[in-house]
């Protein structure tokens, strides 16, 4: 993996409103939930407005975005990583931390993270084309995983690479680097269970928003290095861990909620 010098941005206006032009933070224009119920009730609208099209230029930059958390599960640290492709060179990073808004429960994943996932992409100057989530895109009980509601959020394609499988059949993946099998619902594919290397588990793809499930799975190749996630989540989640480390993310890369 090349490397350019590390950049960690201040506060760059480079991110769409919603795709339904709504408050962002909100998701629709109402407050965030509170309760499992109102999540859930917001995710029955929010699938409605998740957009499956191809994008319109190959993609050159790609974002990663992970969370980490303190040990107390409170204090959230998100991080966002840019990079080139095809090099798979660091163009920019940033960070931002924050009190969590939401609890942990399966299936309600996003309205935990995404604020902080959001409030880190808002600090970076580089547009990318798309952003790779850890996390869960359609394919999801409800259809709108954490990468499908922060692509609403923000208004960029959007790939969910999840490292576990939540929604959706599939058959045997094969053994060797690049093996998939589509990942299908009531004979629709929502994604794909790519094996990223011999001797790694799968990784489970799909779509969040504004891009199709083939696209997504060859932008996902095109990100592989030699570790399980693709490289520009993999260095997210180093980023992310290395806020939490320090505790407080300093300078620019502090971000709101403190």
């Amino acid at each position: 993996m090349k490397k350019t010098k590390g950049n960690v941005a201040g506060q760059g206006a480079v991110l769409g409103k919603a795709a339904d032009g709504r408050d962002r933070q909100g998701g629709e224009g109402f407050p965030w939930p509170r309760t499992g119920a109102e999540a859930r009730a917001c995710q029955d609208r929010l699938r409605l407005k998740v957009c499956l099209r191809p994008l319109p230029q190959p993609a050159r930059l790609v974002a990663g975005v992970d969370a980490a958390y303190d040990k107390t599960g409170r204090r959230i640290f998100g991080a966002a990583v840019v990079m080139s492709l095809p090099d798979l060179a660091i163009i920019e990073s940033a960070g931002a931390c924050g009190q969590e808004q939401f609890p942990y429960v399966p299936g309600l994943l996003s309205f935990r993270e995404a604020p902080i996932l959001l409030a880190a992409l808002e600090k970076i100057r580089s547009r990318p084309q798309v952003v790779l989530v850890d996390g869960q895109g359609i394919a999801h009980p409800r259809g709108v995983g954490l990468a499908s509601h922060l692509g609403l959020l923000c208004g960029i394609p959007t790939i969910g690479c999840a490292k576990s499988h939540l929604w959706g059949n599939y058959g045997q993946v094969g053994l060797e680097a690049g093996s998939v099998s589509p990942l299908v619902w009531q004979e629709k594919t929502l994604g794909w269970v790519l094996r990223p290397r011999r001797g790694l588990r799968p990784l489970f793809i799909s779509p969040g928003h504004l891009i199709t499930p083939a696209e997504s799975l060859a932008v996902v190749r095109q990100c592989l290095g030699k570790y399980r996630l693709p490289l520009p989540v993999r260095e997210a989640h180093l980023l992310s861990n290395r806020l939490r480390r320090l505790g407080k993310p300093r300078g620019p890369l502090e971000g709101p909620g403190e």
